[in-house]
């Protein structure tokens, strides 16, 4: 015998395809969610391949070129530098982060007496507003007020004040410092949470067969916690290579366009000059990269490590 209540659950809808009560619930929870990604992300993000794909101005006819946008770009000094910088600026501060999170994972982990308000201390330079970290850094790296200076000359390490934002290579270091202290709290309190979700019978086995310290952590420790070394270097890639609030506030991409990334330098020529085609398509340079490698390291970690 059918229930009115069965009945009601696999009523047919208008157009004879079923419709179960639970499934239009959850697509009604759904739908704002959906609704906000489609309206800043994904029709920015189309709208982006569309402006790189013409001779975008902030006046004036669009017409569509295709592809020539970027191959013009390839041919631009000032854009091999910037995607050089970024590469560079990428690779260094994910793979300082990477060695330094593990390291601030493994001394957050210990059980020590206010280690729990020293966890809290460490979120502080990731939740603090960019804007005003920015500052900070820019008067604690000014020639003149520089604290670092200050504290330099005084311990008589240097005998004059150090030009750290006009001085390309400096400039570079300081940037890369700053994105360091900034991201570092990301990468120590996600290794954390990866450290403390290892089973501790694993360690104390390890240490019953003879394991030391070291072999612990590299037969132990390092395989667990790949999952989590993956997921947190794919954000951080994406994340530093897009950082326009560091080195747009820092150095506006100076000097001598030695700290500049393509973010920057999107912003800059989209601005600046109004080329709208340019700058969409310096912005998207690695998106295909990007997205390949994103995919490439999401089945690795489901095909790999079972996820």
């Amino acid at each position: 015998m059918i229930t009115a209540g069965r009945f009601a659950k696999r009523a047919p809808g208008w157009s004879g395809v079923r419709i179960r009560p639970d499934a239009v619930a959850a697509w009604c929870f759904l739908l704002p969610t959906l609704l906000l990604l489609l309206l800043v992300a994904v029709y920015p993000l189309l709208y982006s391949f569309f402006l790189s794909m013409t001779n975008a101005q902030v006046s004036g006819p669009v017409l569509f070129i295709g592809l020539r946008n970027f191959v013009r770009l390839l041919h631009t000094a000032i854009f091999t530098l910037t995607l050089s910088n970024t590469l560079w600026y990428t690779l260094g501060a994910v793979t300082i982060k990477l060695v330094l999170g593990l390291a601030l994972a493994l001394v957050l982990a210990q059980q020590v007496p206010g280690m729990r308000w020293i966890r809290g201390a460490v979120l502080i330079p990731w939740v603090v507003p960019t804007s005003m970290a920015m500052l900070a850094w820019t008067w604690m790296f000014d020639s003149t007020y520089s604290v670092i200076n200050w504290v330099l000359m005084h311990l008589r390490v240097v005998s004059e004040p150090i030009a750290w934002l006009g001085t390309p290579r400096l400039a570079r270091f300081a940037v890369t410092l700053v994105n360091v202290w900034s991201g570092l709290p990301f990468f120590g309190i996600n290794f954390l949470a990866g450290l403390v979700s290892i089973p501790q019978e694993l360690y104390e086995a390890a240490t019953v067969d003879g394991a030391g310290p070291l072999v612990r952590f590299r037969q132990v420790t390092l395989p667990l916690l790949r999952p989590v070394l993956a997921t947190v270097v794919l954000f951080s890639v994406v994340m530093t290579s897009s950082d326009f609030a560091t080195i747009f506030i820092l150095t506006k991409g100076g000097p001598q366009n030695m700290t500049q990334i393509l973010s920057t330098l999107a912003f800059k020529l989209g601005l600046a000059t109004g080329d709208l085609g340019n700058a969409a398509a310096i912005s998207l340079y690695l998106f295909p990269v990007l997205a390949v490698s994103t995919y490439a390291q999401v089945r690795l970690m489901r095909r790999v490590w079972q996820w």
